[in-house]
């Protein structure tokens, strides 16, 4: 098991953003009650990213050139797990930026009917997952890119972690076959069942495992399952897959995706495109309110879980990372939005068709 080393400098915090939001998607709760902060790394963070992207052939090096520092995906990163040894934090970087290319692979795959290209690549991850080593020089670049980040990713917290990791993120390629076959027949799901599958398919628990990884604390399962520790999780990342709902709904509505929580709720609830908008920014709502009282019930739980012993206290430490980067996936998430050039749909030149993506139509 490799050593953890310590970020460079301390965490700090980022100076505040300039880009305006739209009132339909703005949030005074987040901006004034969830400070944004950001990883000192970032700079360089965002340097071997679109080096590894080049690296790794995840894009042609024109649209890296083009779009990868305008997508943000190392801001993202960079501001939910502040506190992360460098190398960590260069390792889930990574990670998110090839789930985000492999989402938009997922999304083209079904746009273009290409069913056998989808199972024979969900087929090789859930293979590169359990055997990433031997997957490392595969010949599809998406399959040794992954197999490269699982590597990284298990180096550090022990078979144990390893295994929970493994066993979350084979739920996710799992609901994104579901997703696939959704997408494939023209079915929306119903409004809970959505939800059920967004929680895997945003991946919430890979998401909440790398904070962990990130504290460099393998958290016990007394406290992972604690009430109070599960819902100020749960909440951190309802409100980034439903806010990301929200911002995403014109693109999706225009790209022909049936997995939407406005989606559902229209074709659903019988609501307008107007009034399941005001439905979402509700429930994004709720998990804020939920999340802060929460956080006061997980400090109380990490102060009385330290006091128990030595080892306890670093445990309790690590409770506390967790919980302030639950936090920050608030504001990390929020800007996020605003400031991606992922969700700039209005400067496409085809709504339906993002300019980041090379992608020849119709091929198997």
């Amino acid at each position: 098991m490799s050593a953890f080393t310590y970020s460079s400098a301390p965490e700090q915090a980022a100076p505040p953003p300039e880009v305006p939001v739209p009132a339909a998607f703005r949030l005074p709760v987040v901006e004034e009650r969830f400070p944004r902060h950001r990883h000192p790394y970032w700079p360089r963070l965002q340097e071997t990213t679109r080096e590894w992207l080049l690296e790794k052939r995840l894009m042609p090096p024109e649209k890296v050139a083009r779009y990868a520092d305008d997508l943000r995906y190392t801001d993202l990163v960079a501001g939910y797990y502040t506190g992360a040894p460098d190398e960590v934090l260069s390792a889930i970087a990574d990670f998110s930026a090839w789930f985000f290319v492999w989402d938009d692979i997922h999304d083209r795959d079904a746009v273009h009917g290409r069913s056998e290209a989808w199972r024979r690549l969900s087929t090789l991850l859930h293979a590169a997952l359990d055997a990433p080593e031997s997957h490392l020089h595969h010949e599809d670049p998406l399959v040794a890119a992954f197999a490269d980040t699982i590597v990284r990713i298990f180096s550090y917290l022990g078979p144990r972690w390893n295994a929970r990791f493994a066993e979350h993120f084979h739920s996710v390629i799992a609901a994104y076959d579901q997703e696939f076959e959704n997408r494939r027949n023209d079915c929306v799901p119903p409004v809970d069942a959505y939800v059920e599958l967004r929680r895997h398919t945003f991946g919430h628990w890979v998401w909440l495992d790398l904070l962990e990884l990130a504290a460099q604390c393998e958290l016990p399962a007394v406290i992972r399952t604690d009430p109070a520790y599960r819902r100020a999780a749960l909440t951190s990342q309802d409100f980034s897959a439903w806010y990301n709902d929200l911002c995403s709904l014109p693109k999706e509505m225009a790209g022909g995706e049936v997995h939407n929580l406005g989606i559902s709720i229209i074709h659903h609830k019988g609501m307008t495109p107007d009034e399941s908008m005001a439905e979402v920014r509700r429930r994004v709502g709720t998990c804020t309110a939920d999340f802060l009282e929460a956080e006061q019930e997980v400090l109380r739980l990490a102060a009385e879980f330290g006091e128990q012993s030595s080892a306890s206290a670093r445990t309790a430490d690590g409770i506390r990372s967790c919980l302030f980067n639950m936090r920050n996936w608030f504001s990390s998430v929020y800007w996020f939005h605003h400031e991606s050039g992922r969700y700039r749909v209005d400067t496409w030149e085809d709504r339906s068709n993002p300019p980041y993506i090379s992608d020849p139509a119709g091929e198997v």
